[in-house]
């Protein structure tokens, strides 16, 4: 029989992290004036982290032996949590807003604390993922490239095809990088009116020249091309043959003009 003391372990942990006299390790993270320095012992960080190993093994030691580790691309905030998870195997996931969550999943997931990562990936998922579809732009542009977050890509995927208008129709969709658009685009299974993806692609045109006049009715040869720069890799993926013919002189040919 095995008597199993993990909560002491943990407690113990924590209290080695919060001890300043055996260190040997800093860390700092976040940048200029939020810039925040962690102690942290090397014997903890190589083997919770594979990631810290490798960072370890190439800092450099100071008189003092301690290593300096840099990250400023991590906010305090959240290293303070991968910290207490590093330590004492703790996250409390419930009393932390969603975008912290989403931040939080991404660093994890850069220091190859698999097991967090994931398990924050099905949180979103399960428990956020009204905030997920409120802020597709940011999240889908995040794991568009990316080899990991598998079941995210999944959920978007599912999204796009079978409730295009929560990404067409979002607050956030002008704000939606290039490459993704095009994806969606090139997609042949998006259940949505094409003219309404024509009229949704022509708003993000315009958000993305700031200087164009508000109304088209004012707008310049200039102006013109600049938008049609601007949407030359969106144009080839409209289905021009969906779209009614009134729907196209009335819609489509107004931004075809040449003045």
């Amino acid at each position: 029989m095995s008597v199993k003391f993990f909560d002491k372990l943990s407690q113990d942990f924590l209290k080695l992290l919060n001890d300043k006299k055996e260190y040997n390790v800093v860390i700092e993270v976040d940048k200029e004036k939020n810039m925040k320095s962690f102690t942290a012992h090397s014997v903890v960080l190589r083997y919770r982290s594979t990631y810290f190993d490798n960072e370890l093994e190439n800092a450099k030691t100071n008189e003092n032996r301690i290593k300096t580790i840099i990250k400023p691309s991590i906010s305090a905030q959240i290293f303070e949590i991968i910290l207490t998870y590093i330590y004492g195997g703790i996250v409390d996931i419930e009393n932390l807003d969603t975008k912290t969550i989403y931040e939080l999943m991404f660093s994890t997931n850069k220091l190859e604390l698999k097991e967090l990562s994931v398990k924050l990936e099905s949180y979103l998922i399960e428990s956020r993922s009204s905030w997920l579809k409120t802020h597709f732009s940011l999240v889908y542009h995040s794991i568009f490239d990316s080899n990991e977050f598998k079941d995210l890509k999944k959920f978007f995927n599912d999204i796009i095809a079978k409730h295009p208008y929560l990404i067409f129709e979002s607050e956030d969709f002008t704000s939606l990088q290039e490459t993704a658009l095009v994806s969606i685009l090139k997609r042949d299974d998006l259940n949505f009116e094409e003219i309404k993806i024509w009229d949704c692609v022509i708003k993000w045109g315009i958000a993305q020249n700031p200087t164009l006049p508000a109304d088209s009715k004012e707008w310049s040869k200039e102006n013109f091309e600049a938008l049609k720069i601007t949407l030359r890799k969106c144009l080839p993926f409209i289905r021009y043959f969906h779209i009614p013919s009134e729907e196209i002189w009335e819609k489509v040919k107004p931004y075809k003009k040449n003045p």
